[in-house]
């Protein structure tokens, strides 16, 4: 009788679980402060940007999502203002209000650390890649549903508090096609020297401005959808 194979089952959840990570060791390192999220995911019915910054990024390839990103006020300035004393700014340099372009300027720049190391952790631990864009950034007075219904099947809707080591809070929202990935092996773990996140991050700029006019307008097109 021939031996039954062992496989291993993955599910939309488990990459949920790999982005929070990603995010939070990732702000963690970055602001040499302690980052941390609720291990209750809460389902949703949408995926919004809400007040003060919401910050979004798309994903396709092994999978299709769209990750949000939405920061209180407080919780922005205290992220900005310690990632730059981190980087060596003198703190009465820093701005003090989360609608000063230093922030939004710095709050995209971490959300591109963070895919780049979920892209990475995704490589490692379940053997999928995926392509992002240009995360976005903007400042908001009320809330806004953003939406890739139209093209994916079965949605997930998912929210996740994140909580900063002052305690000031920011949320993930998601929106990721309902799955299951199957393993017969687990994917070989790779080491961290090969694979460099700047490295990774350099080569999705080259390849985004590559796709010129086209990609561009694409962009263009998505965002009027949004009404951005």
């Amino acid at each position: 009788m021939q031996k039954k194979k062992k496989v291993i089952v993955k599910t939309s959840s488990d990459v949920l679980k790999v982005l929070c990570d990603a995010i939070g060791e990732t702000l963690s390192k970055v602001t040499n402060s302690k980052i941390s999220y609720s291990s209750t995911f809460i389902k949703t019915n949408k995926t919004c940007l809400r007040p003060d910054i919401g910050c979004f990024v798309l994903f396709d390839g092994g999978f299709t999502g769209l990750v949000a990103m939405n920061f209180t006020s407080d919780a922005a300035l205290e992220i900005y203002r310690k990632y730059n004393v981190c980087m060596g700014m003198p703190e009465e340099e820093l701005a003090n209000h989360h609608t000063s372009s230093e922030v939004a300027d710095t709050i995209g720049e971490l959300m591109n650390q963070c895919v780049g190391q979920f892209q990475i952790s995704l490589r490692k631990f379940l053997g999928l890649s995926v392509n992002q864009n240009q995360p976005k950034m903007v400042a908001l007075n009320q809330a806004m549903k953003i939406s890739l219904e139209t093209e994916i099947d079965k949605p997930l809707f998912m929210r996740v508090e994140f909580r900063t080591q002052e305690n000031k809070l920011f949320y993930l929202e998601v929106t990721f096609e309902k799955v299951d990935f199957i393993m017969e092996k687990k994917p070989e773990i790779l080491k961290e020297k090969d694979i460099n996140v700047d490295e990774l991050l350099e080569t999705q700029g080259n390849n985004m401005n590559n796709k010129g006019d086209k990609g561009k307008q694409v962009d263009e097109e998505f965002m009027k959808k949004l009404g951005l």
